[in-house]
Parts: C-alpha cells; structure tokens; sequence
C-alpha cells in the first residue's frame, strides 16, 4: 500500500507535516481509523451532537439553558442570567476556565482537542466520513484526484460540497441559536428578508466560514490558527499523559519478520500510523504540537500488531518518563501549585454565586437635592433607585423601610414589577416626621423586596438638618 503521508527520514521533524518541498499546500488523504478507540470516539461524538444541537430547545424556568446574548449582554449558564452588572463574576469564571485549561494540559496533555474540540468532533466524525462515503476510502480519492476527472467525479464532488454546505448552515444556525436565542432566530427564518438583513448576514458569514473550515482549510485550524496548541508547548512536561511512541520496544524498526531474522524492535515501519493521522505527523518522532491526541495512531497500530502477532500498544496514552524510565505519571509541585489556585478561585466563585443577589440595586441621592420641610412637619430626602432583575423572568417587586416611622412617597408611578434584563429606575421621597429626627445624619434601610420576601437590604444616609 503506497503511503501517503510519510515523512523521510531527512526531512525529521524540520517542517510542517501539510506543506510539501516547495512551500505549497499538501492536501491530506487520511485513511479511516478502524479500532476500539474509533468506535468510542464515534459513540461519544454522537452523544456530543445531539447535546450540542439540542440543548437550545432545553428551557430551564422560560430561559433557554445556555445563551450568550454578546449583543445585549445578556449571559444564561444553566438557566441562570448574568448580566453587566455580574461582570466579576465574569473575570473570576474566566480566571477558572483558563486556568482549568493549565491544570488540565498539564496532566492530559491535549486531549481535549481529539475527543472534544468541536473542530476535531465535525471534521472526522461528520464532514470526513460523508467524503468517505460519496468519494470511497482515501487512497481511492487520491488515485481519482491525480486523474483528470470524470463526469462522474465532477458528480460526487458537487454532491460531497453541497451537503457540506447545507452542514455548515446547519451548524450557522444552532451557533446562532447560542447567540440570539431560538425564538429570535425562528423569526430571522420565519419573517422577510428585508425585515432581517443583518441577521441574515452573519448567518450567511458563518455559513460559508463553516464550509470553508470544514471543505478547504480543515488541520490547518489545529495546525496554525488554534493557539491552544501553542500553549500546549510551554504547558507539556515529561510527566503530561499524552499519545507516545514506545521507542525502546520499537526501534530499531524491521520492515522484514522472519522467525530466522536476529530479534529488532517490534515497529514493522508501515507508517499506518502516519496515514490515518490528520494532521499528517509520524508520531514516531516524539511528542509535536501538531498532535490532537485523537488517537487514531493507536488504532492503526495495534491492528497492525494483531496482524504481526506482536503485543499491543507500541503507540499508546502514557508520558515521556513513562516510556524512558518506566515512572508511571505522577503529580508534580507545578501542578499542586496550579491545583490549589484553582480550588481557591473555584470557592471564591461559588460563594458569589451563592450571595448573588435576584436584584442588583443602586439607589443614590437626587442631585442638587439636600432636605425638604414639609407642610406637614415632616422632612424628606429624594432618592433615585436603578435597579435590574437577573431572575430570568418577570419578577414582582416592591420598596419598604425598616421602620414605622418613616414612609416612602413616589414621584410618579412606581414600579410593582421588574422584567428579566431591563434596567429600571424610580424616584421617591422618605419622609420622617420631624419629632423622630434626633441627629442631623442617620442610617435607613431600605428592604427591596419581591412579593415577602426580602432579595437585598440598601442602606441610604438621611438628612434631618442643615
């Protein structure tokens, strides 16, 4: 079988494995995996489609699940919405996330990247197996490609770019179901065009850059533009469990197996692992940065070591220490380090979470505002309150005081609700009468409560003199 993918041996690990001699794209013909890890990558992939297409259509107390409304600013986690006002919460999540990524490639190495990336899971689960399907195996797509083309290869290629461009809106449209929310997209889909042509856009803009990702430019987005694998250079040690190559057992490789043949390393060099790579690497060259820990390598091999009768798992999940000294992957002080950090900002994370308030309130004094005598022998300061509801919903809502004696007197209608995401305001007077006055500036509360119960308690200054 004629190898389309290796690398010589002079040309070790000083290139791009998708760029040939004279700086040009070398497009990749990948052959299918075919294994026990293929098979629960596919069950996990298709248990993380249905996921990602369906929860959209999952709506936690009238909120969508998830939403991340850029536009309005508006975020939902869980049914939960966080809003502006949240934007600590926001920098402190963050913080978790990145530095869960740290701890996370710093035992796993990039895992990630071949068993859950959203780019790995539609090109080598979706996209590459519908050109498998409609273009045969990939030494077959070679062959017909390096041939001037048929009628009936112009027929399959037609074919194979239309469904990945009805994929790709596919997929244009659950993004964006993220985005704006399902209700708003079926009203881009449902009303006229004309009423909709900035939504209709980025859809078509995120349309055409999904088919250009999945049809042209496919492992040059791990290659080259994803920057989680340059981080995965400085973040790898030797302890960091990743897709290796047991070279002790495998080299020096033997392309020739005789039982009368003086014993070599068990590779029989069928650079099957190279051909079902897809990004092209021989993992046989150690640890790359190209590598996505897809382990289809891993597949390719040890069907290769049944075929040979030779142990299993030359190329397998281990570490660099693993393979050289036998040391199986321990914990090291950089990531304990890294550990207790995030369990810190983990605790400080749920704890705002957990005092996170229904309301956020800000309640100031009116300017150019100091005190009013009354008529009535009371005195009464004026007040603004901003105030937003991050309940996800519509939310009854009113103002009280602490006290019996002192009252609130609105300017205007008051507000009895509060919509989910909508900031609103009201002013008001408290009003005390002038016997209760016994210092010139006292402490108030102010209970700002929703039906009984009390969601957040403001503590305002109030003037009872000049």
């Amino acid at each position: 079988m004629e190898d389309l993918n290796t690398q010589s041996e002079s040309n070790f690990r000083d290139k791009i494995s998708t760029v040939d001699t004279r700086g040009k794209r070398k497009w990749m013909y990948v052959f299918q995996p075919k294994g026990k890890l293929y098979n629960l990558r596919t069950y996990f992939s298709i248990g993380y489609l249905v996921l990602l297409f369906g929860l959209p259509f999952v709506k936690w107390n009238g909120n969508p699940l998830f939403l991340f409304d850029v536009t309005k600013s508006k975020f939902i986690f869980f049914g939960q919405v966080f809003l502006p006002q949240d934007f600590v919460l926001f920098g402190i999540g963050m913080l978790v996330f990145l530095l869960f990524v740290v701890v996370f490639t710093l035992i796993f190495g990039r895992v990630f990247c071949g068993w859950a990336c959203p780019q790995t899971i539609f090109l080598e689960m979706v996209f590459r197996k519908i050109e498998y399907w409609i273009e045969g195996p990939a030494n077959k797509q070679q062959i017909a490609d390096a041939k001037s083309w048929t009628t009936e290869m112009y027929v399959r290629k037609t074919i194979k770019h239309i469904l990945f461009f009805l994929l790709s809106f596919i997929i244009a449209n659950t993004l964006l179901s993220y985005i704006i929310g399902l209700e708003e997209l079926r009203r881009i889909v449902r009303e006229p065009v004309s009423m909709h042509v900035l939504g209709i856009t980025i859809l078509m803009i995120f349309t055409f850059a999904f088919y250009a990702i999945y049809a042209f430019v496919r492992e040059i987005s791990c290659i080259v533009i994803c920057p989680y694998g340059r981080l995965q250079g400085v973040l790898l040690d030797r302890n960091s469990i990743v897709v290796i190559y047991d070279y002790l057992r495998g080299e020096p490789r033997n392309k020739k197996r005789k039982q009368t043949e003086e014993k070599k390393g068990d590779c029989i060099d069928c650079n099957m692992c190279v051909n079902v790579c897809p990004t092209g690497i021989d993992i046989r060259n150690g640890t790359q940065l190209e590598c996505v820990n897809c382990t289809a390598c891993i597949d390719a091999c040890n069907r290769m070591m049944e075929n040979v009768g030779l142990e299993p798992n030359l190329i397998r999940y281990g570490s660099e220490n693993d393979i050289s000294t036998g040391v199986k992957p321990k914990i090291t002080y950089r990531i304990k380090a890294y550990s207790v950090v995030l369990v810190i900002l983990c605790s400080i994370l749920v704890g705002l979470l957990v005092t996170r308030s229904m309301f956020d309130a800000t309640i100031l004094r009116v300017a150019g505002q100091v005190l009013q005598e009354n008529a009535d022998s009371t005195i009464s300061n004026l007040y603004k309150i901003k105030i937003v509801s991050k309940s996800g919903y519509t939310k009854p809502y009113h103002l009280e005081l602490d006290r019996n004696t002192a009252s609130i007197e609105y300017v205007g209608k008051n507000l009895d609700s509060l919509k989910s995401g909508v900031e609103s305001e009201e002013t008001f007077f408290i009003k005390v009468p002038k016997q209760h006055i016994t210092q010139r500036k006292e402490k108030i509360k102010i209970l700002i409560k929703s039906g009984d119960k009390i969601i957040q308690t403001k503590q305002i200054t109030f003037i009872g003199e000049y």
